[in-house]
């Protein structure tokens, strides 16, 4: 991706073919392009707690890039907390979820849990409780808002 500053207004091109007609500009050297004031676009990486502010000019290393800002949260420390670890108890009570039947069947006078689900299930719920005391642990909207909850999907 290429990007352009006229008159102050910096216009990116995905595909450069589309600039003004200018036949075979897209099979340009990069050296040419730059004389002609086409830069690469670089998109930084950023964390969920972050966003990409509007793209400016990075002089300093000859690209077009997007400065990354902090984003600011109405909710307090507290209620993020409370939302990330509601969220994070979903998960894990979606995965026990799936062996509930093995406790029904155990407590209506049916067939004993099996040992191995009784143990995953007790590593789960082990799981849970250190995950919600690192995220309670945690002081700040950012942090907070970028621990990563588990994936049990998988």
């Amino acid at each position: 991706m290429k990007a352009i500053n006229i008159d102050g207004t910096i216009k990116i091109y995905s595909n450069l073919k589309s600039y003004g007609g200018a036949l075979g500009l897209q099979y340009s050297s990069d050296s040419n392009l730059q004389a002609l004031g086409f830069y690469d676009v670089v998109t930084p990486s950023t964390n969920p707690s972050q966003k990409l502010g509007a793209i400016e000019w990075d002089a300093d290393n000859s690209v077009f890039t997007y400065p990354v800002e902090n984003k600011t949260y109405s909710q307090t420390v507290a209620e993020l907390k409370t939302q990330k670890i509601e969220n994070l108890k979903y998960i894990y009570g979606s995965k026990l979820s799936k062996t509930d039947w093995y406790v029904v069947r155990a407590s209506e006078g049916g067939s004993a849990i099996p040992s191995d689900i009784t143990s995953e299930r007790g590593d789960l719920r082990t799981e849970c409780a250190t995950k919600e005391a690192e995220i309670n642990a945690l002081s700040t909207k950012a942090s907070i808002v970028d621990y990563q909850l588990p994936n049990l999907d998988v």
